[in-house]
């Protein structure tokens, strides 16, 4: 199986990574289906990187359908030890505006419970700690990077998750607000919940597109509004990358990310089947 360092998972019309060298192409078989598409392999500045996006190439896969633990397992299989997550989300707060980009450092979960949100399980539980959902090291490296490709950057905010694919109603949008959100999106999680349980340090780089439906003084969002911004965010994405992904292939991983699962696993070992341990030794032989 090829090798990579980082991954970048792609939304936000993000379907390709320029300046990529020494390129190749894999499809990965994992044990909860298949990726949203094929993975991308190819180094910049000397850090290899798997791009893979998000809702398939042509964007063919709802954010209820996304599978979510199959592009997880198949990034770290691969060897990744970093995520970076492109994703188009709409701002909840004034300051933060279409085209902004913000890096959060909070989730706020609106899900519905219909997306499959941990590796574990049938027979083998574990309580992992999600108190700050995002990588510090990596965020940092984020937020840098983005201050120098001139976007107009926000350090940290919450993201608001929800279900969708309906956009929210006013009452919705307006409720986000007053518990505290920056952002709504569809897409964190529970990708940001499995890659801390798979111990890989991943971030959110959220491309503003829109007030959502709660600014009084801006019109609802449309379709046609999402892509026009979606386009004018997409080289500023391209950008960010090109240049985070040497900076990564730096990091010596001095946050907790590494050893998210120690002490989380509640099964004993001798309650655990053959079977599911044998399933699940991807994440548990690094505490036998």
């Amino acid at each position: 199986m090829p090798s990579a360092k980082v991954g970048i998972i792609g939304g936000s019309g993000l379907y390709e990574i320029e300046g990529l060298e020494n390129v190749e192409t894999c499809r990965i078989d994992t044990p909860y289906g298949a990726t949203s598409d094929d993975l991308t392999l190819g180094d910049l500045g000397g850090t290899r990187a798997a791009f893979l996006p998000r809702h398939g190439r042509g964007h063919r896969i709802t954010p209820s359908e996304l599978p979510a633990r199959a592009n997880i397992w198949a990034l770290k299989h691969l060897g990744v030890t970093h995520v970076v997550s492109i994703s188009a989300v709409g701002s909840l707060q004034a300051e933060v505006a279409p085209r902004d980009v913000v890096i959060p450092d909070q989730i706020l979960d609106r899900t519905k419970g219909i997306r499959p949100a941990s590796f574990f399980g049938d027979g083998i539980v574990a309580h992992i700690a999600f108190g700050e959902p995002y990588c510090p090291e990596l965020r940092q490296v984020m937020v840098e990077t983005s201050h120098e490709v001139g976007a107009v950057t926000h350090d940290g905010g919450t993201m608001v998750v929800m279900e969708g694919p309906q956009f929210s109603t006013k009452a919705e949008s307006n409720f986000y607000r007053q518990i505290g959100g920056t952002l709504i999106g569809m897409t964190a999680l529970p990708e940001a919940k499995l890659a801390r349980e798979a111990e890989l340090c991943y971030c959110t780089v959220a491309m503003v597109t829109d007030y959502d439906c709660w600014h009084e003084a801006e019109e609802d969002v449309t379709v046609d509004m999402i892509v026009a911004n979606l386009v004018a965010n997409v080289d500023k994405a391209k950008a960010i990358v090109r240049l985070a992904v040497p900076k990564i292939g730096q990091l010596a991983r001095q946050c907790p990310c590494p050893d998210a699962l120690q002490g989380a696993v509640m099964t004993q070992p001798a309650a655990r089947t053959p079977e599911r341990a044998k399933e699940l030794a991807w994440l548990l032989d690094k505490y036998a």
